[in-house]
C-alpha cells in the first residue's frame, strides 16, 4: 500500500494552481471539469508519476472553521520535503512568499512554514 493521493483545500482553485505550479514549482498532473470546479492534481516534477496533491475546493461548510483554527494556531495543513530549507526559504521569499516560521532545527529536521495565499499554512521539511 501507498500514498497516491492528498488533498489541500484552497480558497480558489485558480490562484492556488498559479501559486503551487509558478512559485513552488510543482507540475499540474489533472485538470478535469467538475460543473463550477475541477478535479485539479499537482505533482512534483521529480516525480510526475507519483503522489498527486489535489487542490480541492473549500466549499464545504465544515472546511472553513477547520481551516481558520488550523491557520490561528500556526498550524500547517501538510508538509512539502525539500533538499535544502534555507535555500528554498530564500528562493520562495525572493518570489515574495510570506513565511510564518522561518528556518528552524527540530532535532534531525529542518524546517520552514508559509502561507499558500489559499488559506493554509505549508511546511517545507528538510530531513538530515
Amino acid at each position: 500500500m501507498r500514498i497516491h493521493l492528498s488533498s489541500v483545500f484552497v480558497d480558489d482553485q485558480a490562484k492556488a494552481l498559479d501559486f503551487y505550479t509558478g512559485v513552488l514549482g510543482f507540475r499540474l498532473k489533472d485538470d478535469v471539469p467538475m460543473g463550477h470546479s475541477r478535479w485539479l492534481t499537482v505533482v512534483s516534477p521529480d516525480d510526475p508519476d507519483g503522489t498527486q496533491l489535489l487542490l480541492e475546493p473549500s466549499e464545504h461548510p465544515a472546511v472553513k472553521p477547520d481551516k481558520d483554527a488550523l491557520v490561528a494556531d500556526g498550524i500547517p495543513a501538510t508538509s512539502f520535503a525539500v533538499d535544502d530549507v534555507r535555500a528554498e526559504h530564500a528562493r520562495l521569499t525572493a518570489l515574495g512568499v510570506r513565511f510564518t516560521q522561518e528556518p528552524t532545527e527540530l532535532g534531525p529536521v529542518v524546517v520552514a512554514v508559509l502561507d499558500d495565499t489559499c488559506g493554509n499554512l505549508i511546511q517545507i521539511a528538510q530531513h538530515a
